[in-house]
C-alpha cells in the first residue's frame, strides 16, 4: 500500500528507485521471459507429436484392405461369405471371381458356406488377419474325400508402367504340378497345388499360353490378352478328364501407380466405412501454430525493449 501511495504522489522519486531496482526487474523479466518461451515450445513439440500420431491413425482408418473371393472347389456349387457374423458376400458361383471388396484392416472370423453339388452345406470357419492398403485373393478349395478350406493369397496390383503383368493359380485340386508356356518358351515351371505363381512382366500382346503337366500327361492351350497398365490373374480350376472338367478363369484389373502401402482395387465399393473428419486435427494445428508465435513474440518482445516495462516492474517489485 505505501508503495502505490509513494508512486501518486511522488513521481521523481519513484523513477529514481525504479532505476535502482532496474537490474533486479530486468532480471525477473528475463526469467518470465524464458519461463513462457519454454512452456511455449514444449507445448508446440507435444502438439506437433500429437498431430503426426493422429495423422498417422486416420490413415490407417481410411485405408482397409482388399479382398475378392473365388469358388475353386469342384465339390461346390454356391458359396456364401460371413465376416464377424455379417454376410459379406453371398452366391459366389463355381469357376467365378468376385470384384475386391473393402474389409477393415485387422484380424477378422471369416465363415464360408460351402453349398456342394447334392449335399448339403458346410460351413468352413478360419481367421483372416489384413492389412491395411494390401489387397487378397481368397479361394474356397478342396473336395468332399480332401476336405474343404479357404486359401489365402497376396496380390500385387502395381502396375508394370508400359507392360503388361499376369499371374497363374493352381487350384485344381489333382496333385500334378503345372507348366506354363508360350512357344517353345518356357515361362513356369513346377507350380504345385493349391499355389501361385510370381508375377509375370511382358510386352502388351495377345498370348497363347500352354498349360501342361508330366503326370497326368496333358497339354492344354489358353489364349489371353494382356493390355498395357494391366494386371491379369489366370485360375486353373477343375479336374483333368473330370466333373467339372479343367478350366481356365481370367481377370484383369487395371494396375495401380507405385504408391507406398497400396496394392488394391481403388475402386472396390466400401463396406463398414465411415469418413474420417478433420476437425481434430485443425484445431491441433491452430493450438501448435500458437504456441509457437506465442515463444516467438515473447522472444522478439525482449530484444526490442531497452527497459522494462513499468507496469511489469511495478507488479514484481510489489511482490518482491
Amino acid at each position: 500500500m505505501q508503495i502505490c501511495l509513494y508512486l501518486v504522489d511522488e513521481q521523481g522519486r519513484v523513477y529514481m528507485w525504479y532505476r535502482e531496482k532496474e537490474e533486479t526487474v530486468m532480471n525477473h523479466t528475463h526469467a518470465l521471459t524464458r519461463l513462457v518461451w519454454r512452456v511455449a515450445l514444449a507445448l508446440s513439440l507435444f502438439t506437433l507429436f500429437a498431430l503426426a500420431g493422429m495423422r498417422a491413425l486416420a490413415a490407417s482408418a481410411a485405408s482397409p484392405s482388399f479382398i475378392r473371393i473365388v469358388d475353386a472347389s469342384p465339390d461346390v456349387a454356391i458359396v456364401d461369405v460371413f465376416v464377424d457374423g455379417a454376410k459379406f458376400l453371398g452366391s459366389v458361383q463355381y469357376a467365378s471371381v468376385t470384384d475386391y471388396l473393402q474389409l477393415p484392416a485387422g484380424s477378422h472370423k471369416v465363415q464360408a458356406i460351402l453349398l456342394s453339388r447334392g449335399v448339403s452345406g458346410t460351413a468352413v470357419v478360419q481367421t483372416l488377419s489384413v492389412q491395411a492398403g494390401v489387397a487378397y485373393t481368397v479361394a474356397a478349395i478342396g473336395t468332399k474325400s480332401t476336405g474343404f478350406s479357404l486359401r489365402i493369397f497376396v496380390d500385387d496390383n502395381l502396375m508394370a508402367v508400359g507392360m503388361a503383368k499376369v499371374r497363374f493359380y493352381d487350384l485344381s485340386p489333382l496333385s500334378y504340378t503345372l507348366s506354363v508356356a508360350t512357344g517353345s518358351h518356357t515361362l513356369i515351371a513346377g507350380l504345385a497345388y493349391p499355389g501361385a505363381s510370381n508375377y509375370l512382366r511382358v510386352r502388351a500382346d495377345i498370348y497363347r499360353f500352354t498349360i501342361s503337366a508330366p503326370q497326368p500327361s496333358f497339354a492344354l492351350p489358353d489364349q489371353a490378352i494382356l493390355k498395357t497398365n494391366t494386371v491379369t490373374s489366370i485360375f486353373v480350376v477343375g479336374v483333368f478328364y473330370g466333373i467339372p472338367p479343367l478350366q481356365f478363369v481370367h481377370t484383369q484389373v487395371k494396375g495401380l501407380p507405385s504408391v507406398a502401402g497400396t496394392g488394391s482395387d481403388p475402386n472396390a465399393a466400401p463396406i463398414n466405412s465411415s469418413p474420417f473428419t478433420p476437425l481434430t486435427l485443425g484445431s491441433l494445428g491452430v493450438l501448435a501454430l500458437g504456441g509457437l508465435s506465442a515463444g516467438v513474440l515473447t522472444r522478439l518482445r525482449l530484444f526490442r525493449r531497452k527497459t522494462p516495462d513499468p507496469a511489469l516492474a511495478l507488479a514484481l517489485c510489489v511482490l518482491a
